[in-house]
């Protein structure tokens, strides 16, 4: 595990006050939701989905083991407002589906004049209706701290969206830019992974974590230890009980790793 500047800060956001996030069926309540970044893998057969199970059964057998995922395809192809309408009406009650923004915003324009996209993403997010959880916006690590563009960005987004922000540039890593999301209600994302730093920075009324595995050569593998696993989870408690909302994916997904360790984390925190 990679572990880098490490020492925890809990503030509040914005006036002080904790900040409420609503939905169509009312406000988030404090919770913990520990699940995976992406569901729809072959190389699960065997460790979540019974051998043979059809690619659109999938989903259906995700949602009896987590209440919560991350959604990458959009990352690559944001999805039209229907096929957000559709995850709405099949997702159980009380799910929470995490989208990762696309990388025409982060990566090709590096957030610059983000209003159209911030319109085709609310669009969506409209339509997932009370399963919306958090807007991912991870931008590229060749993409050097920049606190107008950021500013900007995030003064763009509307209130009712919760938005996390991944920096993986070092340069992001400042109190400044700390406070700068503070200010707007946006989480810092943490990190664990090779060459990643893991800052426990709480920036917002809730906690969004990515574990993209504990190898320090390459990103996306290896499987947490117990040891490991029991570190996440005193955190992941420590920031539920200042009352703030975690949720927490894990992007190991090689071998069907994430599964194993999102299972044993909730195990862990009881969720």
């Amino acid at each position: 595990m990679v572990l880098r500047a490490a020492s925890p800060h809990f503030r509040r956001a914005r006036t002080g006050e904790r900040r409420t996030f609503s939905t169509d069926a009312g406000s988030f309540r404090m919770t913990i939701r520990i699940g995976t970044s992406g569901w729809s893998y072959a190389h699960w057969e065997g460790v979540l989905y019974p051998a043979g199970l059809p690619t659109d059964a999938r989903l259906g057998r995700y949602v009896s083991a987590f209440d919560t995922v991350e959604l990458n395809a959009s990352f690559y192809r944001w999805p039209p407002a229907s096929r957000f309408r559709s995850w709405n009406d099949r997702l159980p009650p009380g799910f929470a589906m995490s989208v990762k923004a696309p990388r025409g915003l982060t990566h090709a324009k590096k957030l610059h004049e983000p209003e159209a996209w911030l319109e085709r993403m609310s669009e969506g997010w409209h339509e997932l209706g009370d399963k919306r959880a958090v807007l991912l916006v991870q931008l590229p690590p060749t993409m050097e701290r920049d606190d107008l563009r950021l500013n900007y960005f995030l003064d763009r987004i509307p209130d009712w969206m919760r938005v996390a922000v991944e920096l993986r540039h070092p340069s992001w890593n400042v109190d400044e830019v700390f406070r700068m999301l503070e200010d707007h209600g946006a989480a810092y994302c943490v990190m664990s992974g090779a060459d990643l730093p893991c800052i426990l920075r709480a920036t917002a009324d809730f906690v969004y974590v990515r574990l993209h595995g504990p190898s320090h050569d390459h990103l996306y593998r290896g499987y947490y230890s117990a040891q490991d696993l029991r570190w996440w989870a005193e955190h992941i408690a420590e920031w539920s009980g200042s009352e703030r909302d975690v949720f927490a994916y894990f992007n190991n997904d090689d071998q069907g790793n994430a599964v194993r360790n999102a299972t044993s984390l909730k195990r862990l925190l009881e969720v």
